[in-house]
């Protein structure tokens, strides 16, 4: 197992922390064999990046790297570069996409190598994309090229390979459990079960888990599951479905879904705040043309402003239930540049989205102070 700073982890249920954000992270930037098959020699998430073209006047698009360039994560150094970014900014760690089909991996490379080596010392969890792989990028039962299935011993054989990643000493933990997030907790066969497997498979190594369930599609409380926790992904579920939003020009073969950002925000805002353990989650904004084209869902009038309020209120709701649930906050994501929604430095706003994380946080942390020890009510959105 890798070192760790004395602060990699601190204790996450301390009020006068700020609260722990975690951005989502996409491992697709480096060519592997089902790629090159499925999509042609050398493909990476860059491949549909670079091409894609607005759809109507001012929309952002191709959104092209700055800084960091078109890495390929076959290089270790690029992860070590991203975590020194994401810190210097407040990020306390990114959470893995994790890609396993009943024992076969897929896009593990990055991973693997940090797990190799000292650096970075950035925390970090996984969360089990346990979705079919589709052509259509959309996880369904439609022009499948890696099914996800669950025959035989499968959830055994998940875990015992999952134990030595759980217990690196950089894995994120709450109350001492590492965290495990399952995308579509949904389509788990008997997923109590399986919970409670992995569980005693888990504790036998020494290892407790705290299993969290993400809010991707058909899922809201994560008790019946036998889970711990809720971890809430934006736009699924408050957005990705048609709502008016007013562009010029828009193309005539545009056929998605165009959403206005700022209603993505408030509908989120207002939700209330249910009896179950959940962790927010936002995105700075959302834009799959690259991976979509003319059928792509938009989240039209993204602003590093509008996320940076997002963000603060969210950091303010995390502070003041701290004492009963982590200050953990999600956002998605670090890298999803075909998805357009990503932190890392872009043509058109530079830093802008990294600055806007720095001062949501510190705006969440103010707002909390200010109502703990005046007495004043923070303003909702």
């Amino acid at each position: 197992m890798a070192p760790s700073p004395a602060d990699a982890n601190p204790p996450l249920g301390d009020p006068e922390l700020r609260p722990r954000l975690v951005a989502f992270y996409l491992p697709q930037f480096h060519p592997i064999t089902e790629n090159d098959r499925w999509w042609g020699e050398g493909f990476t998430e860059w491949t549909n990046v670079v091409p894609a073209r607005p759809s109507f006047k001012g929309h952002y698009q191709p959104q092209l790297p700055t800084e960091l360039g078109y890495y390929d994560l076959r290089d270790p150094e690029v992860l070590v570069r991203q975590a020194e970014l994401a810190r210097e900014y407040g990020v306390h760690g990114f959470c893995f996409h994790h890609y396993w089909f009943n024992g076969r991996r897929v896009l593990e490379r990055p991973l693997a190598q940090m797990l190799a080596r000292e650096t970075p010392t950035l925390p970090f969890c996984i969360s089990w994309a346990n979705e079919n792989w589709t052509r259509r990028w959309d996880g369904l039962d439609h022009e499948v090229l890696l099914r996800q299935d669950y025959d035989g011993d499968w959830a055994e054989r998940f875990i015992r390979d999952l134990i030595p990643i759980l217990g690196d000493d950089r894995y994120m933990r709450v109350d001492g459990a590492a965290m495990l997030l399952v995308y579509r907790v949904g389509l788990l066969p008997d997923p109590p079960r399986v919970a409670e497997l992995w569980r005693t498979l888990a504790q036998a190594e020494g290892l407790d888990l705290h299993l969290a369930a993400v809010q991707s599609f058909e899922i809201q409380d994560p008790r019946p599951f036998g889970f711990d926790a809720a971890v809430e992904f934006p736009p699924h579920p408050f957005g990705l479905r048609p709502a008016e939003a007013r562009v010029k020009r828009l193309r005539r073969r545009f056929r998605g879904m165009l959403e206005n950002y700022e209603s993505l925000m408030e509908v989120a805002l207002r939700k209330p705040v249910p009896d179950y353990h959940v962790y927010r989650g936002l995105v700075p904004s959302w834009d799959n043309t690259a991976r979509r084209g003319y059928e792509a869902y938009v989240a039209v009038g993204s602003s590093p402003e509008a996320y940076r309020r997002w963000l603060g209120e969210l950091a303010r709701q995390a502070l003041e239930r701290s004492d009963t649930t982590d200050p953990i906050v999600f956002v998605n994501a670090w890298n999803e540049w075909a998805e357009g929604t990503h932190l890392e430095p872009d043509d058109r706003y530079g830093r802008a989205w990294l600055e806007a994380t720095r001062d949501g946080l510190a705006d969440g942390a103010e707002a909390f102070d200010a109502s703990r020890r005046f007495g004043i009510k923070a303003r909702s959105m």
